[in-house]
């Protein structure tokens, strides 16, 4: 059986192992500092054992999934160790800081850029499923810069997991994922903290989640360990889509103000445009 060794064995990490040893028949290895997880992912049976750093030299594949703010540091050891053959490949929301940190490193023919457009709210080995990545969107960076070997068998293990794959440049990727993930995330979380703040009564709060609130906010049950390090990571781009955000809501709320039908009804009717370009997404 071929060696896969997973570091970071939460949400995308735990799903990759169990999907991967299920529809590939890796014997599947595992590294995390949190001592927990190595202790909840071998219960779950995610994981086959626990390695260290020095036993993955002979591993076919390295998957990287820490967070974003240790991609870099995580990614230049594994490829200081690693052999000609293993592919090595991240998961991370930001592309640009890991694709400049690897650039020169002898073994940068190893590495793929890879974010796998999956995931639930929820983190932790617990949370890892089988089939999370079905049918979603993977984007690769900078392939160019990947040996055509190492390439062709990432390309074979994303077709396992029957995932689509597009490519962009680092810069291109950063700048779409600020608009369309990250920006979501904030407005959950700050939804949410508007909420606490304004509602005390957390029966009321429970009662009434079923008039859209529920929905709306589910990606603020998301890990703060997680976005975080994404939010100023990606810094300049998140800070760009948030001020075209508050710019839409101060304009939204002085339409209210103003009691200004005909713009509320223009501006939200030409919102909805968003549903012919998000049919078919559940």
């Amino acid at each position: 059986m071929e060696k896969l060794v997973v570091i970071g064995l939460g949400l995308i990490g735990g799903s990759l192992a169990l999907d991967l040893k299920k529809r590939n028949g890796y014997t599947v290895f595992g590294i995390d500092e949190n001592a927990e997880h190595i202790k909840k992912a071998l219960e779950l049976g995610i994981i086959d054992s626990e390695i260290d750093f020095n036993q993955i030299a002979d591993a076919s594949v390295v998957i990287i999934a820490v967070p974003v703010n240790i991609i870099s540091q995580i990614t230049l050891k594994v490829l200081d160790v690693v052999s000609d053959d293993t592919l090595v490949f991240d998961v991370g929301s930001v592309k640009n800081e890991i694709c400049k940190a690897i650039q020169n490193h002898s073994k940068r023919k190893n590495f793929v850029a890879a974010h796998p457009l999956a995931g639930t709210e929820f983190s932790g080995p617990e949370a890892a499923i089988l089939n999370l990545f079905d049918e979603k969107v993977n984007i690769l960076c900078e392939t160019d810069k990947t040996d055509w070997k190492i390439l062709d068998k990432a390309f074979s293990l994303f077709k396992k997991l029957n995932m689509r794959i597009k490519m962009m440049s680092p810069e291109e990727h950063d700048r779409h994922i600020a608009y369309v993930s990250h920006l979501s995330h904030v407005s959950s979380f700050m939804l949410g903290k508007t909420v606490l703040g304004i509602e005390k009564n957390e029966q009321h709060i429970f009662d009434m989640a079923s008039t859209g609130f529920a929905s709306t906010v589910r990606l603020a049950k998301s890990s703060a360990n997680t976005w975080a390090p994404i939010f100023l990571q990606n810094k300049e781009n998140v800070i760009r889509s948030l001020d075209e955000y508050i710019k839409n809501l101060s304009e939204f709320k002085k339409m209210i103000e103003d009691n200004n039908d005909e713009g509320l009804r223009e501006t939200m009717n030409s919102t909805n445009y968003l549903k012919t370009i998000l049919k078919g997404i559940k």
